[in-house]
C-alpha cells in the first residue's frame, strides 16, 4: 500500500490500536476497522459502557461517603454553636477542586477548549481536502465536456464546409475526411476520461455533511464547557457568600454536569479507539468503501489512492491515442493549407477556424493530462488523513483528558458541598443582629424593663 505524502500513523494511533477489544460476551475482537460488523460495533459500545460503569461507581462512592459523613458523625455537645472540626478543610478542598477544573485558564477548561479547537481544525482540514478534490474532479468533467463539444461543432460545421469547398479534388476531400475520423476518435477517447461523471458519490456533499455535523458537535462542547464554568463560578460565589440555597442548587447542577462529563468521556473514548483502528491502515477500507459507493474499477481507485510506480495510469492509453490523433489532425490541416488555399481561397476561413479549435483542444488536453495525474488527488487524500488522524485524534485525546479532570473535580465537589453548606450559619440566627435593632429580642426585653421602672 502507498502511504499518502506527509502522513505517518502517530504513536497514539499505534498505542490505541494495540488495546484489546471484546464484544458483549467478552470474546476477543480483531482491531481492524470494520464498523459494519456486529462484533466490532459491540466492542465500541463496550468502551462506552465502561464510561457508564465509571459514572455508576463514582455515584456509589459519593453516596457512600455522604452517608458515612451524615450518619457516622458523633453529635456535638448540646447548646454549642461552634462548627465541627475539619470544616475549613472541607470548604477549602471543595474550592481547590473547583479551581482546578473551572477557570478558563485552569487545567480542566483550558484543555477542553484546546481539544475542541484542535478537533474542529482537523475536521476543517478534512472538509478542505474534500472540496479541493471535488474541484479537481469537476474540472476534469468540465474540460472533457468542453473539448468534446468544441470538436463536435468543428466536425459538423468547418469540416463539412471544407469538404463541400474541396469537392473537385478527391485527394483533398480524402484528407479532410481523414481529419474528421481523427477528430471523432479524439472525441471518443476523451469521453472515457471523465471517470467521475455520473458517480452518485459527491465529495462536495460529503464535505457539507461533515461540516454540518461538526458545527453542532463544536457547539455542544462549547455549551458543555460554559455550563461547567458557570456551575463552578456560581458554586464559588455561594461558598463565598455562604448562600445555602445557591450552593444546594449548584450541587444539583454539578451532578448533572458530572453525568454529562462521563457520557462525553464514553463517546470520546469510543471515537478515539475506532479512529485509531481506521488510521492504522486506512487505504484498504477507503478503497473498498469508495468502490462500493461509486462502482469505479479497482485500477482507477488504486492509481489515485496509492499513487506509486507499481500502479500504472489507467488513462495512459487513451491519452496516448488522443495525442497521436491530435498530431495527425494538425499535420493534415497543415497539408490542406498548403495544397488547398492557393487553388480554393474560400477554404482558408474554415481552415483557420479549425486551427483555432485545434489549439484550444491541445491546451485543454495538456490541462487534462495534469489533472488526471494521481499527484493532485493523492495529495488531497493525504491532507484528509492528516486532518482526521492527527488533529482530530489529538483533539479527542485532549477532550478525553478534560472529561476525566472534570469528572474528578465534580466528584470531589459533590463530596464536599453538602458538608460545606452544613457549616453555614442558619438564617434565623440572631447573634449577628444589631444591638440597636428594635426587633432584636434582647433589645425588646430591655425596653419592657425600662417602661416598668418608669
Amino acid at each position: 500500500m502507498g502511504t499518502p505524502p506527509g502522513y505517518r500513523p502517530s504513536a497514539w494511533v499505534h498505542l490505541l490500536h494495540q488495546l484489546p477489544r471484546a464484544d458483549f460476551q467478552l470474546r476477543p475482537v480483531p482491531s481492524g476497522f470494520a464498523p459494519q460488523e456486529r462484533e466490532y460495533q459491540q466492542a465500541l459500545l463496550l468502551v462506552v459502557a465502561l464510561a457508564g460503569l465509571g459514572l455508576g461507581l463514582s455515584l456509589i462512592l459519593i453516596a457512600a461517603y455522604l452517608i458515612r459523613v451524615c450518619c457516622c458523625q458523633p453529635p456535638g455537645p448540646p447548646g454549642t454553636k461552634s462548627p465541627p472540626p475539619g470544616g475549613g478543610c472541607v470548604t477549602w478542598s471543595c474550592i481547590a477542586a473547583l479551581l482546578i477544573g473551572c477557570p478558563p485558564r485552569s487545567a480542566g477548561i483550558g484543555i477542553g477548549f484546546y481539544g475542541n479547537s484542535e478537533t474542529s481544525d482537523g475536521v476543517s482540514q478534512l472538509s478542505s481536502a474534500l472540496l479541493h478534490a471535488n474541484h479537481t474532479l469537476s474540472a476534469i468533467d468540465h474540460l472533457v465536456l468542453e473539448t468534446v463539444e468544441r470538436l463536435g461543432e468543428a466536425v459538423r460545421t468547418e469540416l463539412t464546409t471544407l469538404e463541400e469547398v474541396l469537392t473537385q479534388r478527391t485527394e483533398l476531400v480524402a484528407a479532410t475526411r481523414g481529419a474528421r475520423r481523427q477528430a471523432e476518435a479524439v472525441t471518443q477517447q476523451l469521453q472515457g476520461l471523465a471517470f467521475w461523471q455520473g458517480v452518485p458519490l459527491s465529495p462536495l456533499q460529503v464535505a457539507e455533511d461533515v461540516s454540518f455535523v461538526e458545527e453542532y458537535r463544536w457547539l455542544a462542547y462549547v455549551l458543555l464547557l460554559l455550563l461547567q464554568l458557570l456551575v463552578c463560578l456560581f458554586t464559588l460565589l455561594g461558598l463565598a457568600k455562604q448562600s445555602k440555597w445557591l450552593v444546594i442548587m449548584m450541587t444539583v447542577m454539578s451532578l448533572v454536569v458530572l453525568v454529562l462529563s462521563w457520557g462525553s468521556l464514553g463517546l470520546e473514548a469510543a471515537t478515539a479507539v475506532g479512529l485509531s483502528d481506521f488510521c492504522s491502515s486506512p487505504d484498504t477500507y477507503v478503497l473498498n468503501l469508495t468502490q462500493e459507493e461509486t462502482g469505479l474499477g479497482s485500477d482507477i481507485l488504486n492509481y489515485y489512492f496509492l499513487c506509486n510506480q507499481a500502479v500504472s495510469n489507467p488513462f495512459q492509453q487513451r491519452l496516448t491515442l488522443s495525442q497521436r490523433a491530435l498530431a495527425n489532425i494538425h499535420s493534415q490541416l497543415q497539408g490542406l493549407e498548403r495544397e488547398a488555399v492557393p487553388h480554393f481561397p474560400s477554404a482558408q476561413k474554415p481552415l483557420l477556424s479549425l486551427e483555432e479549435t485545434l489549439n484550444v483542444t491541445e491546451g485543454n488536453f495538456h490541462q487534462l493530462v495534469a489533472l488526471l495525474h494521481c499527484r493532485g488527488l493523492h495529495k488531497d487524500y493525504g491532507a484528509a488523513l492528516r486532518g482526521l488522524c492527527e488533529d482530530v485524534l489529538e483533539g479527542l485525546l485532549f477532550l478525553l483528558l478534560f472529561s476525566l479532570l472534570s469528572a474528578g473535580a465534580l466528584a470531589t465537589a459533590l463530596c464536599s458541598l453538602p458538608r460545606a453548606w452544613a457549616l453555614f450559619p442558619p438564617s434565623d440566627d440572631y447573634d449577628d443582629t444589631d444591638d440597636d435593632d428594635p426587633f432584636n429580642p434582647q433589645e425588646s426585653k430591655r425596653f419592657v424593663q425600662w417602661q416598668s421602672s418608669i
